[in-house]
């Protein structure tokens, strides 16, 4: 009989354990299948890359590597299955690949891009750094032979690990390093991930020049005006010290993977969390409070023509960035998180942007002082975090200058900016595994080894 009892007690543990693993499986199908098939899409009819190529490298990874995914080319749409569930992504001119949630189908379709794409100028016919007209020429004070040998090292040797896409060096604001995996080019349009809260820094920036955003000013989230969170100001948000409530961890049933993968409105789901620390006072890294800034920028137009117009208009253009696709989620908030698709030569441009303290080609872009507020380490950050960019104050990167900044992306995408040295390198690609991953401090190092002091 003690036998008998036992056997049950242990079938029903063995039981509650299959029903529990059975429901957190489930819980993460949304995430898994949201992933394939938006990393899809936009890699696919955004950036032009070959399937074969992208799920052998960005989808081969945990339960991303078993969905099943088609992709459909007359409709421009990737719909990816794993198990029992099925997420949808579709392509619209100008809005870049768009999950299907919340929102459906045939009423995103019917929405148009209607923004003047044209820049005034050709790239092919203007010179550097509005169009791609470069100088042979190279600027003194650095060693194209080793920085020659650096490119080889990273880009056909793998000594700095990751696998590389792109790779860009720019010096006194000149191209002095170019290099592409073999398929990718000066055309191609590179994933931002997290850069893009760099690129947002930028939007709010080119509104408080306008007079049209003040950064001391509290949040104006409707949600918020009945209780603690009426007092997180923009700063706070843009400083990463909301306080609000959040998960980062990119490995599991988080805040960001809901976020991205689950939701069609991502800023009113980040704002909808509570408060858990005052804010201001604790910094904690959030994609969510990206994603609610860009909302606040959306806020500032009368139409949703009118914002987007102003970020191509007002940034993209004004500094020689012509083709990218900064993608927007159901609701049609641009995800300032993580979806701007740009070609290596536009991210160094940015870079150059504010290495030159806003100004760009001549023509102010950002007030004077923002890249010094940007700049400016959060207060909880210990060095590390200014406004949406990262800095080297804590020493993050042992091999440079503490005065560096830098835009950064999951699975290792950069931006460096280091005013002390006249530089800019960006570094595009694929380091999901942390053990294989690029190692940038060294690759820093060997570039930072080429230039005169």
């Amino acid at each position: 009989m003690k036998k008998k009892r036992l056997f049950y007690v242990f079938a029903a543990i063995i039981a509650a354990a299959v029903i529990g693993g059975a429901a957190y499986l489930n819980s993460l199908l949304p995430i898994i299948t949201g992933y394939a098939a938006k990393n899809l899409c936009s890699d696919v009819f955004v950036s032009g890359r070959q399937p074969e190529d992208i799920e052998a490298i960005d989808l081969n990874f945990s339960f991303i590597k078993f969905t099943k995914n088609k992709i459909d080319t007359s409709h421009k749409s990737v719909t990816s299955r794993f198990l029992w569930g099925k997420a949808r992504a579709i392509y619209r001119d100008g809005f870049g690949a768009t999950l299907v949630r919340d929102v459906p189908e045939d009423l995103l379709r019917k929405e148009i891009y209607a923004v003047d794409t044209d820049p005034g100028y050709s790239r092919d016919t203007t010179l550097w750094p509005l169009g791609d007209l470069i100088p042979d020429s190279v600027p003194a004070g650095i060693s194209k032979d080793m920085l020659a040998t650096v490119t080889d090292k990273l880009m056909n040797k793998g000594e700095y690990k990751g696998i590389p896409f792109a790779f860009i060096v720019l010096y006194r604001g000149m191209p002095v390093a170019e290099a592409y995996k073999s398929g990718m080019d000066k055309n191609t349009r590179f994933l931002s991930w997290s850069m893009a809260k760099s690129f947002t820094n930028a939007q709010i920036g080119i509104l408080v020049r306008m007079g049209r955003m003040n950064i001391s000013d509290p949040v104006d989230i409707k949600d918020w005006q009945s209780d603690e969170r009426g007092r997180i100001t923009i700063n706070d948000l843009l400083q990463m010290q909301s306080g609000l409530k959040w998960n980062e961890d990119y490995g599991s049933r988080s805040d960001v993977n809901l976020m991205l993968f689950d939701h069609g409105d991502m800023s009113s789901f980040a704002a909808s969390k509570p408060l858990e620390y005052e804010p201001g006072t604790h910094w904690y890294y959030s994609s969510g409070t990206a994603n609610i800034l860009s909302q606040l920028v959306r806020q500032k137009f009368d139409s949703d023509t009118s914002c987007y117009a102003f970020t191509q208009d007002q940034l993209f253009e004004k500094i020689g960035i012509t083709d990218a696709v900064f993608e927007v989620d159901a609701s049609g908030d641009f995800v300032g998180s993580s979806y701007l698709y740009a070609t290596a030569r536009d991210y160094a441009r940015f870079g150059l942007l504010y290495l030159n303290d806003g100004v760009f080609n001549g023509e102010r872009i950002l007030p004077e002082g923002w890249v010094g507020y940007t700049r400016t380490p959060a207060s909880g950050s210990n060095g590390e975090y200014g406004a949406l960019f990262w800095l080297n104050k804590g020493g993050s990167y042992p091999s440079a200058p503490d005065d560096m900044f830098s835009c950064q992306g999951h699975d290792g995408q950069m931006i460096f900016i280091i005013p002390s040295r006249d530089l800019v390198v960006v570094v595009l690609g694929f380091s999901h595994k942390p053990e294989n991953g690029l190692d940038s401090d060294r690759l820093l190092r060997d570039i930072l080894q080429a230039v005169k002091q």
